[in-house]
Parts: C-alpha cells; structure tokens; sequence
C-alpha cells in the first residue's frame, strides 16, 4: 500500500528528480569551470580585435535614477539631453561608468570617450578605468543616441 502512495507522490511532481540531478551537475560543471578560470588568470577569449577608431568625441556624461540624461562635451557644453524616461539607457550607462571608477578609486567627474571603430561598432571608453562598453548588443534605438555624436 506504501508503494502506491509513493507512486501517486512522484506522478504529482512538477520536476522529474533525474531532470533537477543533471541540472545541479550541470551547475556545479560551470561553477567549477568559473573558479579554474578566475584561480588561473585565463585571458578573455570571446573579445571582439580592436579595429582602428574610426572617430571618436569626448563627452562627459550626467544621468539620474528618473531616466533623464544629458551628454555635453568636455568643455561643458550641452549636446543632447533626454527627459526622465527618455533618456534611461544614457543614464545606465553613466551608472556603469560611475560604479565601476567607485570601484577602483577614480574620479567621478572625468570623460568618456566615444568611439566608432572598424566595422561600425560603437563603444564607450572610460581612461579613468580603462573598461570599454561595446553597444552592439543594446538594440538600434540605444545606439542611435551615442552614434549621432561620432558622426
């Protein structure tokens, strides 16, 4: 009788056990890939060649938590500003640079450089950080607002 109530148990199950077994193999395999990698310095390897720049500006960045941006040059004058909500991938973006020179001590106040390189990719390049955004993956719509400054 047991066995029966065992049985109906397991049919109600939304996950077969096997299935949650070689999930968590599969995890704890790319975990451990993750710690040899990192314990060993392995270089990046899915990083797209540097292509020559193409063009590049110089800008500073100012963004809120609302989504409201604006993108001056770096002797302050205003190249484009989006209202709250208009301009929330700007501001990620300014997030980003922001929490990554928190992170290694740098200035918040500094430049970024936009480039355009080979190949029409786009990226933002902080020197306080040396850390490049590549904007590829963004989506047309985001770059269009970074595009129309290099070019």
């Amino acid at each position: 009788m047991a066995d029966t109530t065992q049985m109906a148990v397991r049919r109600d199950e939304k996950i077969p056990t096997a299935l949650l077994r070689g999930m968590l193999v599969l995890v704890a395999f790319v975990l451990t890939l993750v710690f040899y990698a990192s314990l060993t310095d392995r270089p990046l390897l899915a990083q797209p060649p540097d292509g020559d720049i193409l063009s590049e500006k110089i800008i500073r960045l100012q963004g809120t938590v609302t989504g409201a941006a604006r993108i001056s040059d770096e002797d302050g004058a205003v190249i484009a500003e989006y209202a709250a909500g208009d301009g929330g991938f700007v501001s990620t973006i300014e997030r980003v640079i922001r929490r990554e020179r928190l992170r290694n001590g740098a200035p918040n106040d500094g430049v970024v450089h936009v480039r355009l390189r080979e190949g029409n990719r786009l990226s933002v390049f902080d020197p306080s950080t040396d850390r490049e955004i590549e904007l590829e993956a963004f989506g047309r719509d985001n770059i269009a607002k970074f595009a129309a400054i290099v070019q």
